[in-house]
């Protein structure tokens, strides 16, 4: 029987992450992390994400608070059998875990969050006067580069029924990532991760007209920052500013899922 020779390692190709499914980049451009071949994202594959959110936007935002609550409780469960990964990617394994708690922690929130961020308002006159939190709709999101920043952008925007295109600095991360969300249950388009340079992705993102809100979490320049608040600006788009030195290991507060609702107040006559 002959001698095996030497096997050489088969070399994971990271893709893109757009309505549910692993396209290449549409450009075929790519880049070396480590070793592995990771999708270079293009302004086309920016606009093919903002379709495959606004697509998922209004059945995600229609579905129970129980249902996405489920959804997220998912995620976490698939996160923790693919513990191991992560931290083979050199995440600590306590960050891991609080990614984990952290999916969690907004999953208790789906069927919460409307009873605190709305309500019954006191109203002189025979009417009732009721306000109630809706999603903003397709929220652009510069994501910070460790997990646990990643899952704090995504969790309060999904949580709340917005859809959302994440570009994600941390590719090897934020695409294991994508793998754990496509086998959670969770609808195609709801999330969707682009890598490479957000510094060529974001302004397209930031002037889309599509695109309803822009998280600017993980921009550590504050030029850029600033020229992305300026295009945001042209279609009036809700943003959140940069935050560098943001600890995501303290408790997140309601303001991550707030920042992206909406509130629509309907007044209704009293009845005899």
């Amino acid at each position: 029987m002959p001698k095996s020779s030497a096997r050489l390692a088969v070399r994971k190709t990271y893709k893109l992450y757009i309505g549910g499914a692993f396209p290449r980049s549409e450009s075929g451009r790519t880049f070396v992390v480590n070793g592995d071949n990771v999708a270079l994202a293009s302004r086309k594959d920016a606009r093919d994400a903002v379709v495959a959110a606004r697509s998922a936007q209004k059945k995600w935002a229609g579905a129970t608070a129980y249902n996405r609550g489920q959804v997220l409780y998912r995620i976490a469960e698939m996160l923790e059998a693919r513990r191991r990964e992560f931290t083979g990617l050199g995440v600590k394994a306590d960050e891991v875990d609080a990614a984990i708690d952290r999916w969690v922690w907004y999953a208790g929130w789906s069927d919460k969050i409307a009873q605190v961020a709305g309500g019954a308002n006191p109203v002189a006159g025979p009417f009732f006067n009721i306000s109630a939190p809706e999603p903003t709709g397709v929220v652009a999101v510069v994501a910070p580069p460790s997990l646990l920043g990643l899952v704090s952008v995504i969790a309060p925007a999904v949580v709340t029924g917005n859809t959302v295109v994440v570009l994600a600095p941390e590719p090897q991360v934020a695409i294991t990532l994508a793998e754990v969300l496509a086998t959670s249950d969770v609808p195609g388009g709801v999330v969707n991760i682009l890598t490479g340079k957000y510094a060529e992705t974001a302004p397209w993102l930031a002037a889309h007209a599509d695109v309803n809100a822009l998280d600017l979490t993980g921009v550590e320049h504050p030029e850029l920052a600033a020229e992305l608040e300026r295009t945001a600006a042209g279609t009036l788009k809700r943003v959140i500013r940069p935050r560098p030195d943001a600890d995501f290991t303290a408790d997140p507060g309601l303001r991550p899922m707030t920042a992206l609702l909406e509130t629509k107040t309907v007044w209704h006559p009293k009845g005899e």
